[in-house]
């Protein structure tokens, strides 16, 4: 699997399965200009650049394109910096050979740490200076293209690039390369959108806009939230707002690439062309692969999480993990451990570092004496552990998560009701979208400032695995979900629709 640096040219890729669409879905894209031309009827292989945002949320499962991509015979570049790069899983041996890694340097900012490359490297605080290292990436993008774009045999026929690449959308607008830009969900897109007027004028005809609902139920913590996020990260230390940049890049794309489909959301997708103001194109899901999956609950066996859960009932543990990028503070993780005893039930619990905590010690973490009054039927632990092994054990009867799109995705595919605890970002949509089609409950918050106790989390625990009622109705809602997130001819399909519409417009362009 070769590695190219930013002054060499573009190397062929190949094919990736592409998605399939419901009949509305596809014949919105017929009637739209950009997909009414007429497919090429050769079958030669794209060239297609991914560049994904510098989070492993959107590394791996776009790393999962890239190799669907080249499984079809499609040759990509995948790029990224030297350390995201390194830390990848292999690339899968049948797409291997038409995958390039391209190493962009990372410019050193002042107060960015050294070797802090993905956002799972650096503290909140730190992150306008990561935003302003991930802008100064332009240069050796726009050199890496330019060299591209020189020859035709390596000139790429599609940029696929992150919601928050302005710098690829001008490079790509200079070369004239069609860009997709990467979305997550259209539930997201909608609660992004500005609620309704809480006082409207009586007098004027009331016409609901399409994703009014979606954003009427952000709460308000969520909502400002969401406000110090968009407006800040960049625009603190003299560059770009979340937002000037996510316009940038729309302005410069062709179309939407989303991960989702009208089987997972059909409630919000069909909005998402009217919110965005482009054609959308859907991914699928992006799940992981049955080889992936079999190869990282292979890795996991042996792990001493894995082992514990070996002596542990079917369907009776409960797995907690919140992510790796927004730590819970110190008190949060407090009235999390005593939530998880007064629930009674078995755990497992995968604890970052909280906020504000001195070392990575879990007994400095947790409440006195917690670890001892749960001896036997919890267990806490604060380095790497084996996810996907984790959640394919038969010891794991719940997940209680952040709803970040990959933990949903892994979760569900393995069937698992979840109690839901959003932090940032689009993990209040997802959460929501989640609860409505009942496949778990969220911990009850305070609706300003997104406070929530131990009553709240035993509750919603107790809820998901004990009381068995409530657990049935949650158990049979993740099986609904989990026959569209393992349905992997429904992926493999959107992925070949996907591969059709980059290509009629490569084609189209070409003549």
């Amino acid at each position: 699997m070769p590695t190219t640096t930013t002054n060499l040219a573009l190397s062929a890729v190949q094919t990736f399965r592409v998605s399939t669409t419901r009949a509305a879905v596809s014949s919105r894209h017929a009637r739209s200009p950009i997909f009414a031309m007429e497919a090429d009827s050769s079958p030669s292989p794209l060239r297609v650049v991914v560049v994904p945002w510098l989070a492993f949320g959107h590394l791996l499962p776009y790393l999962e394109l890239s190799e669907r991509l080249a499984e079809r015979g499609h040759s990509v570049s995948y790029v990224s910096t030297p350390r995201n790069l390194a830390r990848l899983p292999p690339v899968r041996p049948a797409a291997a050979p038409r995958v390039d890694l391209v190493a962009l340097p990372l410019p050193r900012v002042d107060g960015l740490p050294d070797g802090a490359e993905s956002t799972n490297d650096i503290s909140y605080g730190e992150r306008k200076f990561h935003w302003k290292a991930f802008d100064g990436l332009a240069a050796p993008f726009a050199e890496f293209l330019a060299a591209a774009c020189a020859d035709e045999a390596t000139r790429p026929h599609w940029i696929v690039a992150d919601c928050f690449h302005h710098w690829a959308a001008a490079a790509a607008l200079e070369h004239k390369v069609p860009l997709a830009m990467l979305q997550p969900t259209a539930a997201s897109i909608a609660a992004a959108q500005r609620p309704p007027s809480v006082h409207p004028d009586p007098d004027a005809s009331v016409v609901e806009q399409p994703g009014a609902a979606a954003a009427r139920a952000v709460p308000r913590y969520e909502r400002e939230g969401h406000a110090a996020f968009t407006t800040g990260h960049g625009a603190s230390s003299g560059g770009m707002s979340v937002v000037q940049r996510f316009i940038l890049t729309k302005d410069g794309s062709t179309v939407a690439a989303m991960r989702s489909c009208i089987e997972w959301e059909p409630e919000t997708f069909p909005l998402a062309e009217t919110l965005l103001g482009k054609p959308v194109i859907p991914l699928g899901l992006l799940p992981p692969s049955a080889e992936g999956a079999r190869r990282a609950a292979a890795q996991g066996e042996e792990h001493a999480t894995v082992q514990w859960l070996n002596a542990q009932p079917p369907d009776s543990v409960i797995y907690v993990a919140l992510g790796s990028e927004v730590p819970l503070r110190v008190e949060q993780v407090h009235e999390m451990a005593f939530g998880l005893e007064l629930a009674g039930t078995r755990f497992l619990w995968a604890l970052r570092k909280p906020s504000g905590a001195a070392d990575d010690d879990s007994a400095d973490m947790l409440p006195p004496g917690f670890q001892d009054r749960t001896s036997g039927r919890g267990l806490v632990t604060t380095g790497w552990v084996p996810q996907m092994s984790i959640l394919a054990h038969a010891a794991v009867g719940g997940f209680l998560t952040h709803c970040g799109r990959n933990s949903l995705i892994e979760s569900l595919l393995f069937g698992h009701p979840l109690v839901m605890l959003p932090i940032y970002g689009d993990q209040g949509p997802n959460a929501r979208q989640m609860e409505a089609k009942q496949v778990g409950l969220q911990v009850a918050r305070n609706e300003d400032d997104g406070s929530f106790d131990r009553h709240g989390v035993s509750t919603a625990v107790r809820a998901v695995m004990v009381e068995e009622e409530a657990r049935r109705g949650f158990v049979a809602g993740a099986a609904k979900m989990q026959a569209v997130v393992a349905d992997t001819e429904l992926h493999g399909r959107y992925i070949d629709e996907f591969v059709e519409h980059l290509r009629s417009y490569a084609a189209a362009s070409a003549n």
